[in-house]
Order: C-alpha cells, then structure tokens, then sequence
C-alpha cells in the first residue's frame, strides 16, 4: 500500500464539491505551514484512495 504523502502544488483545474465542514478542518490543520493546498492534498488522497482500491482488486 503507498503511503500518503503531503503533495506540492500540481497544476489543476477547478471543481466544485462540498466537505464537512470537520474534515475541511482537519486537512486545513494538516496542511498548515506546508506548500500544500487544500486541492492538492485531496487530490493526492484520491489518487491514493485509486491505487489502493485498484490493488484491491487485483488480488
């Protein structure tokens, strides 16, 4: 399984979605201080969320 990692700022393009409103917080917490935005952290959990579910279902 990868390991989730803090991403920099890839290029993108916008989409609206809509979090609760105490996951927003905890990204916002996890991401203070760092060159990391709060697209780029949930886009690197998709991709992690994809490669897993992906692994999943090879084995």
């Amino acid at each position: 399984m990868k390991k989730f990692k803090i991403p920099s700022i890839p290029p993108t393009t916008n989409k609206s979605i809509r979090f609760p409103n105490d996951i927003i917080e905890k990204v916002e917490n996890s991401i203070k201080g760092k060159d990391c935005t709060f697209t780029a952290f949930v886009v690197e959990a998709v991709r992690v969320a994809l490669e897993n579910l992906e692994e999943s279902e090879n084995e």
